[in-house]
């Protein structure tokens, strides 16, 4: 089916902390672009080996706690055989095993299906890469 498939590359920069960025708005935009009112899927992806995509909570504090999370679960210490980078850098490498490096989400008539309080987001340990892609692509009917 001709149109049935659309896909794009975000430019994200994340900035020299750890950070959850939320790419819901961009989700949205390329799918009012793309989706033209069709239902279908929409995969996130980032191409990264040292960030993920989660859907979660934003701006009461739960990306807040994902990092702390991330902190307690993967330290930034010298436990790491992965060694190269800022000290500790090899827990950046373990964490898509967590936050997995993609979503599939529903989009019904053209529009993300996300529960009331979710939205879509990169999850950034990596304070030594700055600069970020990440690929929307939309799968319709």
């Amino acid at each position: 089916m001709p149109g049935s498939f659309s896909t794009t590359t975000l430019q994200i920069t994340t900035g020299s902390t750890e950070t959850v960025t939320d790419l819901t708005a961009a989700c949205e935009r390329f799918l009012q672009q793309s989706a033209n009112g069709r239902d279908g899927l929409l995969n996130v992806f980032v191409p990264h080996a040292t960030a993920g995509i989660a859907v979660i909570e934003t701006g009461a504090g739960s990306d807040d706690d994902l990092l702390a999370a991330l902190h307690t679960l993967l330290p930034s210490d010298d436990r790491w055989q992965h060694r190269h980078g800022t000290p500790g850098h090899g827990r950046d490498h373990v964490l898509p095993a967590l936050v997995p490096p993609h979503a599939t989400l529903p989009v019904i008539g053209g529009r993300l299906e996300l529960g009331t309080w979710q939205s879509v987001c990169l999850v950034d340990t990596n304070v030594d890469n700055a600069d970020r892609q990440v690929r929307l692509s939309f799968l319709g009917c």
